[in-house]
């Protein structure tokens, strides 16, 4: 059996969960992180010396990172599906579930703590303006491949790559915030939408 720790609110914990569901994969889930069991605990920091959620726990081990546990349950148990078995078409899909982690998540951070998830010391306008206007250029550009692919971020099929991004455009959507005119990707979230998992890990759940 598979062992997730996580909180589901937790983005990251979330893609791995969606992940699973599509791979019809059985698991069980431990609340760890904010709220929850401490991830600075000599206990988890031996599975992840991050201090971050999610950990997969296997009969190999813990693994960490959010994209290369999916990669890695894809690639373990999909025979294909989420991910493809050809170089070409895999680099595809991990080039954006990557510009997802590298260059999508870190214009969001700021904006999303200081009005989608108030915390305290998130509060600098000029700050959050700044953050709200890096998130919305990157998301322009994600409209650009979908306009350009008519479907999902790899190409016509869903792949590893919307569920990541998935995650993240429900994220810029339910954060209440000045957001650009992107067609194609409101076509795309409209999509999205039609999966009962990602209704399970992106609707249902705190963005």
């Amino acid at each position: 059996m598979l062992k997730i720790l996580g909180r589901t609110s937790s983005l990251n914990v979330r893609k791995v969960l969606w992940t699973c569901d599509e791979l019809g994969l059985a698991y069980e889930r431990e609340d760890w992180g904010t709220g929850f069991a401490s991830t600075r605990s000599p206990e988890f920091l031996a599975l992840n010396p991050n201090g971050l959620v999610p950990v997969l726990i296997d009969e190999q081990g813990a693994l960490y990172e959010s994209n290369t546990i999916c990669r890695y349950l894809a690639a373990r148990f999909g025979h294909g599906h989420l991910l493809p078995l050809e170089p070409r078409p895999r680099a595809g899909v991990e080039q954006w579930m990557d510009w997802q982690a590298t260059t999508l998540n870190p214009t969001w951070g700021y904006a999303f703590l200081a009005l989608g998830r108030p915390t305290p010391g998130y509060d600098d306008p000029a700050r959050i303006a700044a953050s709200v206007e890096a998130w919305n250029k990157a998301m322009a550009i994600l409209d650009q491949r979908l306009q350009e692919t008519g479907a999902h971020a790899a190409g016509h099929d869903f792949t590893l790559a919307d569920v990541v991004l998935g995650v993240s455009v429900h994220r810029w959507k339910a954060t209440p915030m000045a957001r650009a005119a992107l067609p194609a990707v409101e076509a795309y979230y409209a999509r999205l939408k039609e999966r009962p998992e990602f209704g399970r890990w992106a609707l249902d759940a705190v963005p």
